[in-house]
């Protein structure tokens, strides 16, 4: 058995252990659907960042803040394995490297498409960045909506919560403020 039909087969299960009726025509491929789902939301573990880094760097002289904002992102709580969604806020400040624009967003989907809480998603996604290019700085703002915050516990709706990281000259006042106002926060 392969681990798309285990995982077809788990669901099955859970389905049934709700009380309904796996054999009704509306849940008859939902087990396989909800594995290719699952497969799919969790797709970063099979990723590495490092290399989608590194397959973009490039030797560049220019040493000012690079900023990609609104990175649209979602992810999994690993306590509820419900979704959160938002978007976040990389800069970075080269020092002899500049990587691929497009390789930014990449990295925060291969580490939110797996089962994460906010703070280690900032984190990983910071150090990743720090570690591989290692630029004179860099900055992570992660906003996002929990939906095991809106669908169940408080039940509080338009609650967001902010995660940030900072490195290298991002640790300075002047220049953290600057990447901030940059973001519009």
């Amino acid at each position: 058995m392969n681990y798309k039909d285990n995982m077809e087969n788990l669901y099955k299960k859970i389905i049934e252990d709700l009380g309904e009726n796996t054999s009704r025509e509306g849940l008859l491929k939902t087990p396989e659907r909800a594995a290719k789902a699952m497969q799919f939301l969790t797709q970063g573990y099979d990723q590495d960042p490092v290399e989608i880094l590194k397959g973009a760097m490039f030797k560049e002289s220019y040493n000012e803040m690079v900023i990609v904002k609104d990175i649209e992102l979602y992810s999994l709580c690993e306590h509820h394995i419900l979704p959160f969604f938002g978007k976040a806020h990389i800069a970075y400040i080269p020092n002899g490297y500049i990587v691929g624009l497009s390789k930014l967003p990449r990295i925060i989907d291969v580490f939110s498409r797996r089962l994460q809480v906010q703070e280690r998603l900032t984190e990983q996604v910071l150090d990743c960045i720090n570690d591989t290019l290692k630029p004179q700085g860099v900055a992570v703002v992660i906003e996002a909506s929990h939906m095991c915050m809106m669908m169940r516990g408080v039940q509080k709706q338009n609650s967001i919560t902010t995660t940030s990281g900072f490195r290298g000259q991002f640790e300075k006042s002047e220049t953290r403020n600057e990447f901030l106002k940059l973001i519009g926060k």
